[in-house]
C-alpha cells in the first residue's frame, strides 16, 4: 500500500486526502496473485451489485476535474521526502507531553467550571514539569498572555533554600506568568504547637510529622484559592513515589486533577532534560542542577532517603506490571544494575515491597488523573490490589 495522510496527533479537527480508486483496481489487476485470487473467489461467489448514480445526483465528471492529482511535495515520485524526520526520541517525549496538554485542556475546558489554572511550585522537577505542561496548554488558548490564565504559587518555609526561590522566579519570568510567594513559617509554628496541644503526655511530635504538616499546609491553601477563584488546582506528584508512599495525604498529594499520576520519576527527569534542549530556560537549568528532594528538613534528597530513581522505577514494573515475586525482582536488577552489590538490592527490593504493600491507602486517595500508560496506580482502572496487605503474601510462590 501507499501511505496517503498522517493527520496530526493530539489535535482536535479533521483531515482528507484524495485517494485514487481506478489506481487502486489498475493495480491490483496487474498484481498476479491478487488477480487470480480474486477470479478464483468470483467463481463461488456472486458478485456484489454495483449502485449506479445518478448523474443528477453525484456528477462523476465534474468530481474529477474538481480534484488535483496527489503531486510529491519533493517534486520527485522515485526521490524519498528530504524533510528531515524527528528522532525516535523526540517522537517519545512529544507525544507524551502532547498527550498530557490534552488532557488539562479537556478537563479544563470539558467540566465548564474552572476560570484559570494553579500550580504550587516547590523548585522541585515534578511541579516543575507540571508548570510546563500547563504553559503549553495555556500559551495555546491564550498565546498573547498565558499568565491571564496560568497563575504560580510558592510557598517557602524554614527548610526552603534560596536556590529553589530562585529557580521558581526564573521559571515564572521564562514564561511570563504571575508567580505569589506566601511564605507558610507563621502558619507552621501554629500548627506545630496546636499538634502539641493534642498529644498525651510523653508523646512527642515526630520529625515526619512536622515535614507533612508543612505539605498539608500547603495543600490547604490552594484549595482555598481553587474555592475562592474557581481555578483548577493541579496535583503534581509523579507515580513512582506516589506508589511507594513518598507523598502526604493531605498536602502533596491533593489537587483537583493529576498530570503526573501516570509518568515514572525517570521520566519525568528525562522530560525536563528534553524540555531543557528545546527551551534553554535558564528555571529548568537552576532545577535540574540540585538534587531531587522536597525540601521539608535539612538536606532532604529523595534518592538517599528512597533508593536510586532507576531501581524504583525497575522495582516497580517488574512487581506492579509483570507481577514478579520479591526474590524474582531482586534477580533482574542483579543484571540490570551490576554495579550494585546484591546485598544493596536486596535491601532495595525489600524496602520498596514493604512501602508499596504499605502505601496502597494513600494513592487510592489520590484525585482523578490523566492516563498514558498501561501500568497505573488507579485502583479501579488497573491494579485493582486490595488496600489491605501483608508482605507474606506477595512472597508466596502459589
Amino acid at each position: 500500500g501507499k501511505w496517503m495522510l498522517e493527520a496530526p496527533r493530539w489535535r482536535a479537527g479533521f483531515a482528507a486526502a484524495t485517494v485514487d480508486l481506478d489506481r487502486t483496481s489498475r493495480l491490483r489487476a496487474e498484481n498476479t496473485t491478487w488477480r487470480n485470487d480474486a477470479e478464483e473467489y468470483l467463481a463461488d461467489h456472486t458478485p456484489s451489485t454495483m449502485v449506479v448514480v445518478p448523474e443528477h445526483v453525484f456528477s462523476t465528471e465534474h468530481a474529477r476535474s474538481a480534484l488535483r492529482y496527489p503531486v510529491p511535495g519533493n517534486g520527485s515520485f522515485f526521490l524519498p521526502d528530504p524533510t528531515p524526520r524527528p528522532s525516535r526520541r523526540e517522537l517519545f517525549f512529544e507525544d507524551i507531553l502532547e498527550a498530557l496538554t490534552l488532557g488539562i485542556g479537556d478537563y479544563y475546558e470539558k467540566n465548564k467550571v474552572f476560570r484559570k489554572i494553579g500550580v504550587a511550585l516547590s523548585g522541585g522537577r515534578d511541579s516543575l514539569l507540571t508548570l510546563l505542561i500547563a504553559h503549553r496548554y495555556a500559551s495555546r488558548i491564550n498565546p498573547e498572555n498565558p499568565g491571564e490564565i496560568l497563575y504560580a504559587f510558592t510557598m517557602p518555609s524554614r527548610y526552603s533554600s534560596s536556590e529553589t526561590r530562585t529557580a521558581a522566579e526564573t521559571i515564572a519570568k521564562d514564561l511570563g506568568i504571575p508567580l505569589e510567594t506566601v511564605p507558610i513559617n507563621e502558619a507552621y509554628e501554629r500548627e506545630l504547637a496546636a499538634v502539641e496541644a493534642m498529644l498525651a503526655p510523653g508523646e512527642q511530635v515526630t520529625e515526619l510529622t512536622k515535614q507533612n504538616i508543612q505539605a498539608r499546609i500547603r495543600g490547604q491553601r490552594m484549595w482555598n484559592w481553587s474555592n475562592s477563584s474557581g481555578g483548577l488546582f493541579l496535583q503534581t506528584g509523579n507515580m513512582s513515589e506516589k506508589a511507594v508512599g513518598y507523598t502526604t495525604v493531605g498536602g502533596d498529594l491533593e489537587g483537583a486533577l493529576g498530570v503526573l499520576a501516570n509518568v515514572p520519576k525517570t521520566v519525568v527527569m528525562a522530560l525536563l532534560d528534553y524540555l531543557l534542549e528545546k527551551t534553554g530556560h535558564e528555571g529548568i537549568r537552576l532545577v535540574l542542577a540540585r538534587p531531587a528532594g522536597p525540601e521539608l528538613a535539612p538536606d532532604q534528597q529523595g534518592e538517599a532517603e528512597l533508593m536510586p530513581f532507576p531501581v524504583l522505577d525497575a522495582c516497580f514494573h517488574l512487581f506492579g506490571a509483570e507481577k514478579l515475586l520479591p526474590q524474582e525482582v531482586e534477580v533482574v536488577l542483579a543484571e540490570m544494575f551490576p554495579q550494585y552489590p546484591a546485598e544493596q538490592i536486596r535491601a532495595w527490593v525489600e524496602k520498596f515491597t514493604r512501602l508499596f504493600l504499605g502505601s496502597i491507602y494513600k494513592w487510592v486517595q489520590a484525585p482523578v488523573s490523566l492516563h498514558i500508560g498501561n501500568l497505573d496506580l488507579d485502583r479501579e482502572r488497573a491494579l485493582q490490589l486490595p488496600v489491605v496487605q501483608d508482605r507474606e503474601w506477595a512472597a508466596r510462590e502459589e
